[in-house]
């Protein structure tokens, strides 16, 4: 049990570095609120790493941590919108196995920005705000892509790592 705190703790860290990191990174894809996504490394990797409930819940710490500590009570609930249907949308397409790991980061990427366009709508009782989508679509395509490879990499070098160790 142990163990798995200590895990989680460090997917968690991770995944609160990167967030942090990424607001260092001085690349503006000079669209406003467009970002690399970086943080999604974590969650895309964790999904197959460890079970679910445990990956939503390094999800949702993260969000709730960065925002507590970096944003505001908008930017909270528009990343916990976008991260939790994120993560349910990318959870589906790789229980379904039809999609490799980048697909599911690409996926997740889209609906991340998806679900922070319909949180702003309701915010700001808006309906134009979704003339923005495209725009973030396209991002979450890209960087979903980039993400997802990355991605898979990590992935299959902590797999083999942790087979190293069971011996």
């Amino acid at each position: 049990m142990a163990k798995k705190v200590a895990e989680m703790g460090v997917f968690v860290a991770l995944a609160m570095i990167f967030s942090y990191v990424e607001v260092l990174i001085p690349f503006h894809f000079g669209i406003p609120g467009v970002k690399l996504g970086i943080a999604n490394l974590v969650i895309v990797v964790g999904l197959y790493l460890f079970p679910a409930k445990e990956v939503f819940g390094i999800s949702v710490v993260r969000i709730l941590l960065m925002g507590l500590l970096f944003g505001n009570g908008v930017s909270i609930l528009y990343s916990l919108v976008g991260g939790i249907l994120s993560f349910f949308v990318m959870l589906f397409c790789k229980k379904v196995s039809v999609f490799s790991v980048i697909g599911v980061s690409v996926a997740g990427g889209v609906f991340h920005n998806i679900g922070q366009i319909l949180a702003a709508m309701v915010v700001l009782w808006n309906v134009r705000i979704v003339s923005y989508l495209p725009v973030l679509l396209v991002a979450g395509v890209v960087t979903g892509a980039l993400n997802g490879y990355l991605s898979k990499k990590i992935s299959s070098i902590m797999l083999q790592a942790r087979k190293q160790m069971e011996k």
